[in-house]
């Protein structure tokens, strides 16, 4: 009897292992197939599209308050294609874009990225964009439009044997500085290499113009758009042979990257990719913008009125970007806009928020100003208690700027009747604002402010976000 229980003890053992091992290998296979191919899925169900780029003249920038760039209307045209919205964030560090992208903190690198080996290794390639190659960037003689072309080249290092002892600045953690590293060893002969952790690429092209550097490195296609500026510089000396510009994802993210390379095939193809090349690499327009006081690469300003908007803004403590995102939408910094309902100005001031401060004199800029400030310091102050998150409680207050307080607050009152949460804007308040124009919210009894038009106010709040955020990418807070 004793035997024939552990026979069966041991054959019921062996069939819980088999079936242990088995469900085991089948959520190993499960695990490995998800890693697979949920990337994709996992970024179209998360409703956006998380991307990092680099900050330069042309691939990301603010110009007269708008955010520009190639890179950044490229990614619109892809965020628009995938029905996501697109939400950028600015990294000039490898090291740190890289861990972003392990992390999932970023779906996409949409950078100047050369394919090489060592990369390979911890990222996958898109299709490349473009091919460039690294130059360096050195300064001509302060006589050199005098000099006859034997003369300026003589001035000029054009071996990079000769790069030996020199002092060359790059960017930190750049492709720049492990390929010099490289031709230092193919030369045979010491390179100073200074690695920069304050400023970037561009910057550095500036300090070799302006004398304060002799020497640093960057692609060929940036340094063309920056010799329109800075016309003492030499751009001809490679020091890489010619390089694959790709985009970057996860490692094994098959389906996420042949869904881009297939959109990368195609748009490349169009006149939209076409005319976009041509906006920002064709010299004279660079050249136009670039010298510019209101572009934030060298002037650094938003607008004629920086100065006025950062010193109200921090009289009634908002962030002045903030303050210059609304501006720009509501009248793109034209001080004489005039709505159809009345309302005037930069800050498109109507007289019944003049009275509320008792400021008569709006017309004037600087009174203009006040008082829109004064409102959103208003509006803040009043959602404080009830909305304690002051980053969701700018949603509401944008929104009560632009269509009143009452109407923000029936859309509060309908989220909590109908069991969503009143102190959360996305997916709950602004459902119900936006949908503030169908008789069955703005008849129920809980309203009282009555029919709204919400489309308006619900792509006011989401306008002003997407500016307010690329301000807070490139422009310093004060």
């Amino acid at each position: 009897m004793k035997r024939i229980f552990f026979v069966r003890l041991t054959f019921l053992s062996l069939i819980l292992f088999f079936v242990g091992a088995c469900s085991t290998i089948k959520k190993k296979e499960s695990d490995d197939n998800e890693h697979k191919t949920t990337e994709l899925s996992r970024i179209m169900k998360s409703g956006k599209l998380k991307v990092v780029v680099d900050y330069n003249s042309t691939n990301y920038f603010i110009y007269r308050g708008r955010p520009m760039g190639f890179k950044y209307e490229l990614l619109q045209h892809l965020a628009h294609d995938m029905g996501l919205k697109l939400e950028i964030s600015v990294s000039n560090n490898l090291e740190e874009t890289f861990n972003g992208l392990r992390t999932k903190r970023f779906d996409l690198v949409a950078k100047n990225l050369t394919i090489t080996k060592a990369r390979n290794e911890l990222i996958d390639f898109t299709r490349p964009l473009e091919q460039t190659r690294q130059v360096l960037i050195q300064r001509r003689p302060k006589n050199w439009q005098s000099l006859t072309e034997k003369q300026l080249e003589d001035s000029l290092i054009r071996n990079q044997l000769d790069l030996a002892g020199k002092t060359i600045y790059v960017q930190k953690a750049t492709a720049y500085y492990r390929r010099l590293q490289n031709l230092s060893e193919e030369i045979g002969a010491e390179i100073n290499i200074i690695q920069d952790s304050i400023y970037g690429v561009e910057q550095l092209v500036g300090m070799v113009s302006n004398g304060e550097i002799d020497y640093t490195v960057c692609d060929e296609n940036v340094a063309k758009v920056n010799q329109t500026y800075f016309p003492n510089l030499d751009i001809a000396t490679p020091i890489s042979f010619p390089q694959n510009i790709a985009w970057a994802v996860r490692r094994n993210s098959p389906e996420w990257l042949s869904y881009l390379n297939n959109w990368i095939i195609n748009f490349k193809q169009t006149k939209e990719f076409a005319a976009l090349y041509k906006k920002y690499f064709e010299v004279n327009r660079a050249h136009l913008r670039i010298l510019d006081d209101y572009h934030s690469i060298t002037g650094g300003k938003i607008s004629p009125y920086d100065e006025m908007i950062k010193m109200m803004s921090k009289k009634y403590g908002i962030d002045w970007r903030l303050t210059a995102a609304v501006i720009y939408q509501e009248s793109k910094f034209d001080t004489a806009a005039v709505s159809w309902a009345g309302a005037y100005g930069l800050m498109q001031v109507m007289p019944e928020s003049a009275d509320l401060f008792r400021i008569h004199d709006y017309e004037e800029p600087s009174k203009n100003v006040e008082v829109g400030v004064r409102l959103l310091k208003w509006l803040d102050d009043n959602f404080r208690k009830e909305v304690p998150d002051s980053l969701e409680r700018i949603k509401f207050v944008l929104a009560a700027y632009n269509v009143g307080l009452g109407h923000v607050k029936d859309a509060q009152r309908l989220a909590a009747k109908y069991n969503k949460i009143p102190i959360v804007w996305t997916n709950n308040v602004d459902y119900f604002l936006l949908n503030k124009s169908a008789a069955k919210y703005y008849k129920d009894p809980v309203v009282k402010w009555g029919y709204c038009r919400g489309e308006e106010p619900y792509d006011y709040v989401n306008r002003v976000l997407n500016t307010y955020h690329h301000y807070v990418n490139l422009i310093e807070t004060s």
